[in-house]
């Protein structure tokens, strides 16, 4: 497949003043905060997607932005739809993505392969699955500070020299960026649009299933709500700033945005390696050091929580072995503390090898949603959220990020995530029920959770 490549020096560019000067539709930003390895090294910028996966149900609507045209197909599964729009083509580049589809797998994905009851009303109607598929990506390099074009010929239609003119387009759009546009503070007060009362109500009945036997453990989740009329860019340059994570996402779909500062990853998976990191098991910062320290000691001695966290590295290691190659499980990080700007978590990582017979899309199903985010057993865990949730989760506790080119995948689970829309921005936080819990204490928890999405704008 034919693409070329550019690379300059960009120790005056930011990843921020290039998305900024970017004059393209349906730009997206993906970036990392770690310091070390490859996740944190690069971040990635794009615009103008050339073609558009859209999924409601099993109906999928396929746009090709070079052509005009747009193809519906029905009675088929999205993620099925997304297998064949891949090329699976690996240009032997060095970068996480080069091209390929950046976005989101909803929640309710799952009701295509899981009967977890009647269908929601969907409060924000957005479709299941979204995804947009670019063939040109700036690629930032922080530790070599240098700036990476890639213009690739995903859609067969480009020669060479074509190739070489979308670079000399995009360098001279990024050559203009050295002023980013100045911020100014944001005011914004979310609510609730559930009583504390009605979730301790839910917490209760979920614990007479916990009771019953039904079920071990269920996350019950509540979404929060505020007016919004600024620019959505100004919410994740504040929450980059003020809640770094190793998964941050801006990605402007049109008529929504979906941004995020997530800490945790719902699958990875490079070549025939697949990788999950469960987390379970939540505490706030402290004030200071040794109080932090104090805390982190008490998390981990909370019975209640480990608890909780072993039985949710047990549900990631069975989703893995229903595409994992035989005997290729392995744990080789347990119930390890991991501190983010206002919360603590338990983290644990699981791997594995993928089966012969499956790719890195037939792990995202086995894998979503999440342990974390659901419960266990899981499908009669999800089959009750569908009963005590009035509405769709959608984007909350999906999947977002990017599925490149080759197939290789890394995506966040959609926590700490915010979607904007119509004026309005919402935030969805949960808590995991288990047979102990205290209604009150996991209603707080769900605040403690929404807090670094929420807090920042009331500075």
């Amino acid at each position: 497949m034919r693409f070329k490549t550019r690379t300059f020096t960009g120790d005056v560019l930011t990843p921020i003043s290039v998305y900024q000067q970017m004059k393209g539709e349906k730009k997206f930003i993906l970036e990392s905060s770690l310091g070390h390895g490859e996740k944190g090294r690069y971040s990635f910028i794009g615009q103008s997607p050339f073609k558009e996966v859209i999924g409601e149900e099993k109906t999928v609507t396929v746009i090709n932005h070079r052509t005009g045209e747009k193809t519906k197909e029905t009675d088929t599964l999205p993620i099925e739809i997304v297998k064949r729009e891949i090329p699976r083509v690996d240009l032997g580049l060095p970068y996480l993505f080069y091209g390929g589809a950046i976005g989101y797998i909803g929640y309710d994905v799952i009701r295509g392969y899981e009967d977890i009851g009647v269908v929601l009303e969907d409060e924000l109607d957005m479709p299941d699955v979204h995804l947009l598929f670019y063939q040109e990506v700036i690629v930032f390099d922080h530790k070599n500070q240098t700036v990476t074009l890639i213009a690739v010929d995903l859609t067969e239609d480009r020669d060479e020299v074509a190739l070489v003119e979308s670079l000399d387009k995009l360098e001279e759009e990024i050559r203009q960026a050295h002023d980013v546009k100045k911020d100014h503070d944001l005011q914004i007060t979310f609510k609730p649009t559930l009583s504390k009362q009605a979730f301790m109500d839910k917490v209760n009945e979920a614990k007479q299933h916990i009771i019953d036997g039904d079920i071990f453990q269920i996350v019950l989740s509540q979404r929060l709500v505020a007016d919004y009329t600024e620019d959505p860019f100004e919410l994740y340059r504040k929450l980059r700033i003020s809640n770094p994570s190793p998964y941050m996402y801006y990605i402007q779909f049109g008529p929504y945005v979906v941004l995020g500062t997530s800490p945790e990853s719902l699958i990875q998976v490079r070549g025939r390696d697949v990788v999950t990191n469960p987390i379970a098991g939540t505490r706030k910062r402290g004030q200071t050091t040794v109080e932090d320290d104090k805390l982190a000691e008490e998390l981990l001695a909370d019975e209640k929580e480990r608890a909780e966290h072993k039985m949710l590295v047990d549900l990631s290691r069975n989703d893995l072995g229903r595409i994992a190659k035989v005997h290729s499980i392995s744990l080789p990080k347990f119930m390890m503390i991991e501190r983010y700007e206002h919360v603590m978590h338990i983290v644990s990582e699981v791997r594995a090898t993928l089966d012969a017979s499956m790719d890195s899309l037939d792990a995202l199903t086995a894998t979503l949603p999440a342990g974390t985010v659901s419960g266990a057993p899981k499908i009669k865990a999800m089959q009750l959220i569908n009963q005590f949730e009035t509405k769709k989760r959608g984007v909350y506790s999906g999947a977002c990020g990017y599925i490149n080119m080759n197939g290789d995948l890394d995506l966040a689970l959609s926590i700490r995530t915010m979607v904007v829309k119509d004026h309005q921005a919402y935030v969805q936080a949960g808590a995991g029920i288990v047979y102990d819990s205290d209604p009150l204490s996991e209603y707080e928890e769900t605040l403690n959770k929404a807090k670094s999405l929420v807090e920042v704008f009331k500075r």
